[in-house]
């Protein structure tokens, strides 16, 4: 069978993007991405490999458009402003695309070559973003991994609901940050 006329691995992976941020990342599955390209299932293992190679795709593809987002937020930011920018921006990002974010958990080889590069762009990313502040690489390390887990966390419970009491979310966000960073700068005061 040939590939149908206009589909491309491109527009199938951006098909299956807006499927999983519309419907939830468990429901991308080949048939309802078939369904919303209007093809047979068969049609799209001509560009991809499978259900393993879809979701594959799909994280390299979060973490590039999540890197490019986070780029976009610092310009020419630094400091607190840049933290600030990044942070704003991974939230911005979950809420824009939640079903491709959740992707970015769910990679088959998390070793894969193009995955494991745009990750470590993104690592690379943040800790330049930290050197204003005084902090030994190993202390970059783990404060990249709770600036995540903060981010992280956050769009998560924002996603369930949580945030239910007539408050601005991104001025919780604002102020949690802040928090993070003043200790940051205070880490070696104690």
């Amino acid at each position: 069978m040939s590939p149908r006329q206009g589909l491309d691995r491109g527009a199938l992976l951006s098909a299956a993007a807006q499927l999983a941020d519309s419907d939830g990342f468990q429901a991308l599955t080949l048939a309802a991405l078939a369904q919303r390209l209007d093809v047979r299932s068969p049609s799209l293992y001509n560009h991809i490999s499978g259900l393993p190679g879809l979701r594959q795709e799909m994280a390299l593809m979060s973490v590039q458009q999540l890197s490019r987002a986070l780029t976009a937020a610092i310009a020419d930011r630094t400091g607190d402003d840049a933290i600030q920018a990044i942070a704003a921006a991974y939230i911005g990002f979950v809420r824009e695309h939640p079903g491709l974010y959740e992707a970015s958990f769910h990679a088959p080889d998390r070793e894969e070559p193009q995955l494991a590069a745009a990750s470590t762009a993104t690592l690379e990313l943040l800790l330049h973003s930290l050197q204003p502040y005084p902090l030994t690489e190993a202390e970059a390390l783990h404060t990249v991994r709770g600036l995540r887990s903060l981010c992280h966390g956050f769009a998560s419970i924002e996603a369930q609901g949580g945030f239910g009491m007539d408050f601005d979310p991104d001025e919780s966000l604002r102020m949690t940050v802040s928090a993070f960073l003043h200790g940051l700068r205070h880490l070696h005061q104690d």
